[in-house]
């Protein structure tokens, strides 16, 4: 069974969802791909998981790195699975880049190269965004880009952890010729 609670946030309304296991979706309201993978059948209430989840957010949101995580329970490939693996060792207001996370994902898997693009898509299906940390990933060139809860939260969060932003940027929208 899916249980399902919500959390109010400075930057937005957080849904959570976990099963038996672990946390399974951790979502901005209005996100990119929101609740996507959730099932219809799903309880609003209040669970162990979800309630370490929340202690986990009430830290994080304080601008203090929570020294716990609380159970995850991702569902995704074995691919995707790995590159949330790598998500998770990021450290606390630390950036990486997709190309960076790529090149890890060659040497876990043992191959010459791996895809940037690949990774991107991986990071972009993150189910538990915040915990596990896809805000931390910027492109190559320093773009704050591929956030499915937007770019404003991006920076929000990054800001929240006091990362190094000095080198970062937004990237202008492109516009019709």
């Amino acid at each position: 069974m899916i249980y399902v609670s919500r959390y109010k946030s400075q930057i937005g309304n957080i849904l959570l969802a976990s099963d038996e296991e672990g946390l399974t979706g951790l979502w901005f309201e209005g996100q990119k791909y929101f609740a996507n993978t959730l099932p219809d059948e799903r309880i609003l209430q209040e669970t162990e998981i979800l309630r370490e989840a929340k202690k986990w957010l009430d830290v994080y949101f304080t601008g203090e790195e929570p020294p716990f995580t609380p159970p995850l329970h991702p569902a995704g490939s074995t691919f995707r699975q790995a590159v949330w693996q790598l998500l998770l060792q990021i450290p606390y207001g630390q950036t990486i880049t997709y190309g960076e996370i790529a090149r890890r994902m060659a040497e876990v898997k043992k191959v010459p190269r791996m895809s940037a693009q690949a990774v991107g898509g991986a990071v972009g299906h993150n189910e538990i965004s915040i915990i596990i940390p896809c805000h931390r990933v910027v492109g190559t060139n320093g773009s704050l880009t591929g956030y499915g809860g937007g770019i404003d939260k991006k920076i929000s969060l990054l800001n929240l952890e006091h990362a190094d932003m000095s080198h970062l940027f937004i990237p202008k929208k492109r516009t019709a010729l």
